[in-house]
């Protein structure tokens, strides 16, 4: 691994991640391909839009086509057909979301198949061998993803846990292959966050990540942490805020100093008709929108937005049609996509107040307005 910082705008910084299958440039957003697939998205697609590193998750491929099937393909690369990094989260969230399906131990998390009630254990060593076996360029240590609310005291057990298990991952990992990143946990309290930062620092990874946020707390809380916690990492290793979020937590913790993110929301949103543009969400589903000739953004150069319009766009997600959601996630993912390079260029040029507030006044003027097809009842 590579990481040079290239320039800062405050706390922000650009920087270029560079290892062996290709380089990411930061700040970054990963589309998430949970199951080895971004839903809706072919990997030629990703690649056009600008995406440079996509997360796939050890959870839910180990349990489903599982891990001897991916490593018969030489690993995830091939079997998804994406040559560029891969990030593979440990599944420290999804079995956090199991709830009481769940048994935690001191060696790791017995629980049931959600697939089929098989009775399934993973721990540090597990979680390691299978990122292993998936190939991941970036595998992250098995945490126990601290919940809200939560007491003091069931943070710092839950912390403390967390720290127990990044010793078992950094030692089952050994020297690689692939790079192998920390996870910041302990709830909202800034000095359980300070001492898990603090014991993963004197274990020692090639990445840092702050995990357990926008699990419920108030956004005001994330961001305090974020920011708390982003100017104690090591400036000399990638900053990962894991999970978030929306296009305004994005501008907010890069102005903090993160520099990688991911999360489900620009795809999920998009197969509920959930679009982002540049000046603001539009519900498509809405029946405003049933004779609307407008593209969906004036202002994005995607497909989406050049070749169909908002009544068109309607129509599909109402009738439940593939393409719909298909044109829908291309866009926020390059919305996404957009957004990153514009905050990159930002700090290069030492503007990243003045895109800041341009973003934030473009989405104050409310959503595009209708452009209707006809003056008559619809």
């Amino acid at each position: 691994m590579r990481f040079e910082v290239l320039a800062c705008a405050g706390a922000a910084r650009r920087a270029r991640l560079t290892l062996s299958r290709g380089r990411v440039e930061t700040p970054a957003f990963l589309p998430v391909g949970t199951q080895a697939t971004v839903k809706a998205m072919a990997t030629e697609e990703l690649a056009g839009l600008g995406a440079e590193m996509v997360l796939c998750n050890t959870f839910h491929l180990m349990l489903r086509p599982g891990t001897e099937v991916i490593a018969a393909h030489g690993g995830l690369h091939r079997f998804m057909n994406w040559p560029g990094p891969i990030l593979t989260d440990s599944g420290g969230y999804q079995v956090f979301s199991l709830g009481a399906l769940r048994t935690i131990t001191p060696d790791g998390v017995l629980f049931r198949s959600p697939i089929n009630g098989d009775r399934v254990f993973l721990g540090p060593e597990r979680a390691i061998k299978v990122q292993r076996a998936l190939a991941a360029d970036i595998a992250m240590v098995f945490d126990d993803c601290t919940p809200y609310p939560v007491t003091e005291a069931e943070a710092r057990i839950s912390m403390e846990r967390s720290l127990a298990w990044a010793v078992r991952c950094r030692a089952a990992h050994g020297s690689g292959p692939g790079l192998l990143f920390g996870i910041v946990q302990g709830g909202v309290f800034p000095h359980l966050r300070e001492r898990s930062l603090a014991g993963l620092l004197q274990i020692g990874f090639d990445g840092y990540a702050l995990g357990g946020l926008s699990v419920g707390e108030p956004k005001a809380d994330m961001l305090d942490l974020v920011g708390h916690l982003a100017e104690r990492m090591p400036a000399e290793r990638p900053r990962y805020l894991m999970g978030v979020g929306t296009p305004e937590d994005l501008v907010e913790a890069v102005r903090r100093g993160m520099d990688l993110f991911d999360c489900v929301l620009p795809t999920r949103n998009a197969r509920n008709g959930h679009l982002y543009t540049s000046r603001g969400v539009v519900r498509i589903r809405n029946s405003r929108y049933r004779n609307d000739t407008a593209p969906l953004d004036e202002d994005c150069p995607c497909p989406t937005c050049r070749d169909y319009s908002r009544a068109y766009l309607h129509h599909l997600d109402r009738a439940g049609e593939i393409l719909g959601a298909r044109l829908q996630s291309y866009h926020n993912l390059c919305y996404y996509q957009n957004l990153m390079r514009g905050l990159r260029s930002a700090i290069e040029t030492g503007d990243l107040d003045g895109y800041a507030a341009a973003f934030y006044a473009r989405r104050s003027q409310g959503t595009p307005p209708v452009r209707l097809c006809h003056n008559g009842p619809p």
